[in-house]
């Protein structure tokens, strides 16, 4: 999509202003730090079903009710807290991935404790690739998605199937899918 200032951007972000900006300076940025990884992991799994934008433009909603994605404090929620959540129209309301959160949280802590969160999730990041011409040439998963879904799963994660973590591969900048025209890749 050709922008105001003549350069190209990923045509998925469309014009909206709280997108681009996240297509610009957050998705396909190498992130390595374990909080903010379990939060994109988290904020993927609440987009299943839904479109991105929608999970962006409740993100700030998310973060606040999920305490900033602080792990340790999730860990300890049970069943008035994920009622809380469940009143919230910050947030999308879905008891499965509230409660998905939670057990993602318990996970996070013990796969952080056993061997790191990050070095575990890169563990599935493919080796660098060209960049892909036209959208037509980004697949939805990826052998490493599956797999990645697959491990995450066995630790406890829930709505992380193969599209959500090829997702969010793509967002924590695991793989750039950045087309080759963008200037932002």
């Amino acid at each position: 999509m050709e922008n105001a200032d003549n350069s190209t951007r990923c045509p998925w972000c469309g014009t909206d202003p709280l997108y681009t900006a996240y297509h610009d300076h957050e998705w396909g940025r190498p992130e390595r730090d374990p909080r903010r990884l379990f939060e994109l992991l988290i904020l993927e799994s609440f987009q299943a079903g839904l479109s991105w934008i929608t999970i962006l433009r409740k993100r700030d909603g998310f973060r606040a009710a999920f305490q900033g994605f602080d792990p340790a404090v999730i860990a300890t929620w049970g069943e008035s807290e994920v009622a809380r959540l469940l009143q919230d129209p910050g947030i999308v309301r879905h008891r499965g991935k509230i409660e998905g959160t939670i057990r993602g949280a318990q996970a996070f802590l013990r796969i952080e404790a056993r061997e790191g969160f990050s070095p575990f999730l890169w563990s599935f990041a493919p080796p660098p690739a060209a960049r892909p011409k036209a959208l037509a040439d980004v697949p939805g998963q990826t052998p490493q998605s599956q797999t990645m879904s697959k491990a995450l799963k066995r630790e406890g994660f829930n709505f992380v199937g193969p599209t959500i973590t090829y997702a969010f591969m793509q967002a924590s900048g695991m793989v750039n899918d950045h087309l080759a025209t963008c200037r932002w890749g």
